[in-house]
């Protein structure tokens, strides 16, 4: 896919006006905002390679539910470093600019990893379905291979969802106006500059966005029906011990679904400040791989007990 992209670029560039576009970013470039960014962008490579690093040395975590915790920490870093670094050279710069082919590559990996997030999520929720409603059998279920298989039709469902949007995108024609109004490369942002009619590509990208998160969810919402069904049957003892186990991935969602519903409203109201609204996207984009490594280290007690074996600290 990515070589079908250069070599279309390669050849569009020698006839079109444009090949580069300029990032407006924030108007106002206060340093408060470059260093919380700044801050959140560590803390989000710090965390999540922390539980990379845990999964894949700690004999006690091997199990399924830290596995795709493991794949989940790992897009999340792409998702972010895809972006972030980005933007924050907007602020160190008077005019941020990015070459065309800079620009779909960011557009590409961002759109493909924001899916492959909420696929991953589903994923997880799967599992806790499957550890729940059938413990018996979920050994015999979810053994090393279906595994591997779940995580490579995640990132298959990330990667083939937003072919049909990029394919309309590419060919596309920008011949006037290059100033992007975003902090990146927002797929809505760049299309609108293209100096031809872009209808179909809107109804295209809504589309399948709107099937992305809208699948997502409800693959989800029916795993949750079933663990409460579940739950709802079981011993006071046993029902705190399993919903336990699914706290803080119902908390992960919220957070993810609820940041995606704040930024699609902001598009859809035209009061909201331009400045306010580049806030919302960022937050959108940040918030939940910031949260994730808190939430489930908090929250988890082997991941804790783990953490204390890595820094050699002794275990109450």
């Amino acid at each position: 896919y990515l070589f079908f992209f250069l070599c279309w670029s390669s050849e569009m560039n020698a006839t079109e006006s444009v090949t580069l576009f300029i990032i407006e970013g924030f108007k106002d470039r206060h340093l408060i905002l470059f260093t919380v960014f700044l801050t959140m962008y560590v803390l989000i490579l710090g965390g999540n390679s922390m539980i990379i690093y845990l999964v894949r040395t700690d004999s006690k975590l091997k199990s399924p539910m830290y596995f795709f915790l493991h794949n989940l920490s790992f897009s999340d870093m792409i998702y972010t470093s895809v972006t972030i670094p980005n933007m924050l050279s907007g602020f160190l710069v008077e005019v941020k600019t990015v070459s065309k082919v800079g620009c779909f590559v960011q557009m590409i990996f961002f759109l493909s990893m924001a899916v492959t997030g909420r696929a991953l999520l589903t994923v997880m929720a799967f599992d806790r379905y499957l550890a729940i409603c059938h413990p018996l059998r979920y050994t015999s279920i979810m053994t090393r291979r279906i595994r591997y298989l779940l995580i490579f039709l995640a990132w298959l469902f990330g990667w083939t969802l937003i072919v049909p949007a990029m394919s309309l995108a590419l060919p596309l024609p920008f011949c006037g106006p290059n100033i992007v109004k975003h902090i990146f490369c927002d797929h809505t942002s760049v299309v609108r500059l293209a100096c031809t009619d872009t209808t179909r590509n809107n109804i295209v990208s809504l589309t399948f966005a709107l099937f992305a998160i809208i699948s997502t969810f409800l693959l989800i919402l029916a795993s949750y029906i079933c663990i409460g069904k579940t739950i709802s049957k079981m011993g006071s003892a046993e029902r705190l011990k399993a919903a336990a186990t699914c706290v803080s991935h119902l908390i992960v969602v919220c957070i993810s679904y609820v940041s995606a519903s704040c930024v699609y409203i902001s598009y859809r109201v035209a009061t909201f400040d331009p400045d306010v609204r580049l806030i919302i996207a960022v937050l959108y984009s940040v918030l939940t791989p910031l949260l994730n490594p808190f939430i489930y280290s908090l929250r988890n007690k082997e991941l804790q007990d783990a953490l204390k074996r890595a820094f050699l600290i002794p275990e109450s």
